[in-house]
Parts: C-alpha cells; structure tokens; sequence
C-alpha cells in the first residue's frame, strides 16, 4: 500500500477514467486511487470494477446511490482515507483539468517543504488556465479574490479543487459540520484548516479545461460560493 491516495469523484466520466487511471499509475511515485462514483448511468463505475482486477490493492471504489454532490463525495472518501494508513490524501478531478504529473509537486510541497495542505494554484503567478473562455475566467479570477478578502485567507486560489492534505488536517476537521457540498465546499476545506493554524502552500500548476464528458458547473454552485463566503466569515467569529 502507497502512504498516498488520490480521491477522484465520479460522475458521467467514462470518456476519461480509464486513461486518467493509467496515467496516475504510470507515475515515478506509487499512488493508490478511490473512485468515488454516484451510480453514473454511463458505465464509470462498471470501467473501474474492471480496471480493479488489474490492479489489486491499489485501485479502490466507492458506489454511492445517488449524486449526492462534490463535498459530500470527498467527505465519503476522507472517511474511508483515515480509517486506512495514508498520511497524504489528495484531491483531484476526473477530467484532465488536473494534470496527473502535478501530484508529485504537490506531495513534494507537503512530504519535503513541511506543507500540511498543498494546493494546486491556477493564480499564484498570474492566470494559467487553458481553453475556458473569457467570461469564465474571470468569473473564477475574481471569485478567489472576494473570498479572499472576505475572509483573510492568504490564498490567491481560494477555489482550487487540485490539493493534497496530510492526514493531521483532515483528522483535526469535524466533517459533520461542514456546510457546503458544491464549490464552496473547497473554499470551506482550506478555510478551516487555516483556521486552525495548518500550514498552507500553493503550487503553481496549469489548468486546462476538459476535452470530453460535460461540465458539472451550474448556477446554483456559483450563488453557493458567493454567498456562502459571507456565511463561512461570520460564523468564523463566534468559534474559538
């Protein structure tokens, strides 16, 4: 068994998930993979299965019933994480807009810099972002910069979904009062542990939009991120 599990939820992600899968595997350093899927109709989680047979104590799945939302899918698989031996626990998407060859760094950044979360930063040294248009890059620019002055976190990518957590952080978090399920659920994540005084990092990383599959970005995540900012900061001061 690796010390390190990359947590990647499913949805609708049979076009990536077997070559994503592949490519984690195929890196210098050893990985273990939970595939978090929410019953998708397309055959996600029926590739995994197979691929399980492949590679034995290394690629594991969780079959949730119904789509239960992103928080809520990681929140499942740091549970399953910590009653394991893992000290690092990473998040990562299932569409190539997290490149795999980033996880190295980002463990790096925690296992030899002394990082407790490391975070995949599209913004740390401008905007890297590849085929997203226009209009949505600013949104998410301007998105990380009111959470950050909302809130104080010094973090220039206070949305980045692309991170790696040592175990003590996600030990010291009571996942059950964690509020949001959608994007602000990231945003939640790294406020909590900065809250409590863990070491965060960001590392540079490109982020290229997906090829194949479809977006699960909507309206009602964006509203969730914004207002819930303002939420988050408020009931921050009445916690010790």
């Amino acid at each position: 068994m690796s010390n390190s599990l990359v947590i990647i939820p499913t949805y609708n992600e049979i076009e990536n998930i077997e070559r994503l899968i592949r490519d984690v595997f195929s890196l210098p350093k050893e990985f273990d993979i939970l595939i978090v899927d929410d019953n998708s109709p397309d055959g996600t989680s029926a590739t995994v299965q197979h691929l399980m047979d492949e590679f034995p104590a290394k690629l594991f799945l969780e079959k949730r019933m119904n789509k239960l939302g992103l928080g809520t899918a990681y929140i499942h698989g740091f549970k399953w994480a910590l009653t394991k031996s893992y000290n690092y626990i990473f998040e990562m998407d299932a569409d190539f807009s997290h490149n795999p060859t980033d996880l190295w760094r980002l463990y790096e950044a925690c296992d030899r810099d002394g990082a407790s979360l490391s975070i995949g930063s599209r913004y740390k040294t401008g905007v890297n972002v590849v085929n997203w248009p226009m209009s949505r890059v600013l949104l998410s620019y301007c998105a990380s910069k009111y959470v950050r002055f909302i809130t104080g976190i010094p973090i220039h990518d206070t949305t980045a979904g692309f991170k790696c957590y040592k175990r003590s952080v996600l030990e010291s978090i009571d996942f059950e009062k964690i509020r949001f399920t959608g994007y602000a659920f990231q945003i939640e994540m790294k406020f909590r542990a900065w809250k409590k005084g863990f070491n965060l990092t960001e590392v540079p990383v490109i982020f290229t939009d997906r090829k194949l599959g479809q977006s699960k970005m909507s309206n009602g995540i964006i509203r969730e991120a914004i207002f819930g900012v303002i939420l988050l900061k408020i009931t921050s001061l009445f916690r010790k």
